[in-house]
């Protein structure tokens, strides 16, 4: 009976944990697949945002361009007092506006007239204006003052507009006022009938007198000369933003406030009018696109774009299946860990069994992770000792023939230059090719001296001389070098490696340390030759050793560890870093010579210390 219920215990936990282990993996599936719509969806809902930025961006750089040409029309008239209608067909023909300007339809000038000088400027425009028997304002009636159409390009359209008072409108009249007095462009936002839409906007912009004070609005008005205007297709201006566009999928509607323009009613009253949009009628559902409302125009108008585009367009095909992979991945990865999770824990006996045997393989992981690591520093070393032979041999190589002949070079253009003096044009040409042969020479010899310095083969002090020198002459650090006087002669793989390991550390110094001084100590004893490195500078930060891409300190420890040598780096904050490495003598020195200080260089024997 025990047995019978041990087993009937042991079949039911299993099926309890096996309802557990699916309604886990339901949830982790169903987590995971809003998760990864949600981000689809935000990934979605921020490339929308970026298209919608950009279509403002190139509408409101298209307004701007149109501002720009009322601009320049207006400078037209501060080049003269009296601009004529010749002149202004010339310079709006010059314009090329089919090409350069494709949305404008329409460029003028409007002249500002009192009523005292009303006749004057009728007849004034009767003379000019070809094919008219009688010319007055229009529309008809006394007013204290217009804002007549007087020029207005390409004529053969819009011929029958001259003469037209823009001032009887009131929207466009408060507009132009607003105008002349700021100085601003300005639109009254009416729409204006053009050839190709009647649903075409206008701008306008003030000009004045020229040479007369503007500084403020009493000025401005007394300044005030008429008003140079265009007429745009809205169509048109949205049309080139929509062509890179799904056209289906995208809606672009652009709107702003428009004069409510009734008989005897007050005027500066506005309402919202749509003045494009390219799929009138149709009705959005919100929960289906990405929407945004963003401003666009000149002077506050109040313009702005409603710029909508369906979800589905902004997904991939991939985006659609990629949730229920989330989903499917889920179950079965948690199905998979609960599953793994009950097989350890229903076996205590598997799990030890296991234990063991992941213990003996990672210790036989470890043992050929070792032999892995002394066959890679043994290779690392070969690596290096090719990379040093081949740069000996390519400084070598540069030196006997590219030096040599880089010296004939100059040599021959020398004597050309010693025969050029009767003509002074070639003789600079030819001094110019010295300057450059000298600078190439100069350059080679930098390049030698970063490949392997001949002075190496001088001694390892006399090579550690240099370097410091060079370094102190490069940076401006001070530079102290302690020594024992002894020109220290060492195999030249010892040699090459203390060298490159000081010229690691000064690198480090001068990029990192901030530090005023460097000391630099070389000693030899009966067991070693040991260099050590420190400076007065920042020290090294506590996970600089573990940055990412950062090998400099790694590849010291490495070169001296491949020589048999001990590395020991030290640093404190603020009080420097001292890099101390020894090398045994026994298979690493050759022999031992007394030297003089050389010049520039601080030493201070280790005796006297």
């Amino acid at each position: 009976m025990a047995t019978t219920a041990d087993w009937l215990a042991r079949t039911k936990a299993i099926r309890l944990g096996s309802w557990l282990g699916l309604l886990l993996s339901l949830g982790v599936g169903a987590g995971l697949h809003v998760s990864t719509s949600q981000a689809i969806e935000n990934d979605a809902q921020q490339r929308f945002e970026d298209m919608a930025r950009s279509v403002q961006s190139i509408l409101d750089s298209r307004i701007k361009t149109y501002a720009d040409l009322l601009r320049g029309t207006a400078s037209l008239f501060l080049t003269t007092d009296t601009v004529t209608r010749d002149q202004f067909r010339r310079y709006v023909a010059g314009l090329d506006m089919t090409n350069n300007f494709p949305g404008v339809e329409t460029i003028n000038f409007a002249a500002h007239v009192v009523d005292a000088g009303r006749a004057d400027f009728e007849a004034t425009m009767l003379r000019n204006v070809d094919g008219r028997r009688s010319f007055l304002i229009v529309p008809v009636g006394r007013r204290p003052e217009y804002t007549v159409l007087t020029f207005i390009e390409p004529g053969t359209i819009w011929a029958d507009r001259i003469g037209v008072d823009l001032q009887a409108r009131p929207a466009v009249a408060l507009a132009l006022a607003h105008s002349r007095d700021t100085g601003e462009v300005s639109t009254s936002g009416t729409r204006v009938r053009i050839a190709s839409t009647p649903s075409g906007l206008g701008m306008r912009m003030p000009v004045y007198r020229p040479a007369m004070a503007l500084g403020d609005v009493a000025q401005r008005r007394a300044a005030y000369l008429g008003s140079v205007g265009i007429g745009f297709s809205v169509a048109r201006l949205a049309q080139g933003v929509l062509d890179n566009m799904p056209q289906a999928a995208t809606r672009l509607v652009i709107a702003g406030m428009s004069p409510i323009e009734e008989p005897g009613g007050p005027p500066g009253v506005y309402r919202r009018a749509i003045y494009f949009d390219n799929q009138p009628g149709v009705a959005l559902d919100e929960a289906k696109v990405f929407r945004a409302l963003l401003p666009v125009g000149v002077s506050g108008r109040g313009w702005d774009i409603d710029f909508s585009v369906r979800k589905s367009s902004m997904y991939s095909e991939i985006d659609s299946f990629l949730p229920w992979a989330a989903m499917l991945a889920g179950m079965i990865g948690t199905a998979l860990l609960y599953a793994l999770f009950q097989t350890l824990s229903s076996s205590r006996r598997r799990a030890i069994v296991l234990a063991e045997d992941m213990t003996k393989e990672l210790r036989a992981s470890e043992t050929k992770l070792q032999r892995t690591n002394e066959n890679l520093r043994r290779l690392a070393a070969h690596a290096e000792s090719i990379k040093e032979s081949e740069r000996k041999r390519i400084a070598r190589e540069i030196h006997d023939d590219l030096g040599q002949n880089l010296l004939a070079l100059r040599i021959e253009v020398d004597l050309l230059a010693s025969r050029t003096g009767r003509h002074p044009r070639l003789h600079a040409r030819t001094r110019w090719m010295l300057e450059q042969i000298d600078a190439t020479i100069k350059s080679v010899r930098q390049i030698i001296n970063d490949l392997r310095p001949h002075v190496l083969d001088l001694g390892l002090t006399a090579a550690v001389d240099w370097q410091i020198a060079e370094f102190q002459r490069r940076t401006g650090v001070l530079c102290e070098l302690v020594s024992d006087n002894h020109d220290l002669h060492v195999s030249d793989r010892c040699a090459t490696t203390l060298f490159r390991i000081l010229q690691e550390s000064l690198t480090n110094v001068s990029r990192h340390a901030r530090a005023t001084s460097v000391r630099v100590e070389l000693a030899v004893d009966p067991d070693s030759i040991s260099m050590t490195v420190s400076d007065d500078g920042i020290g090294l930060h506590k996970a600089g050793r573990q940055k990412p891409g950062s090998f400099g300190l790694v590849g010291i420890e490495e070169r001296v560890r491949i020589l048999g040598g001990k590395c020991v780096i030290s640093s404190r904050p603020n009080a420097g870093t001292t890099v101390h490495v020894s090398i045994p003598a026994a298979e690493n020195l050759l022999s031992i010579a007394t030297v003089p200080t050389p010049a520039g260089i601080t030493r201070t024997p280790v005796d006297s210390l």
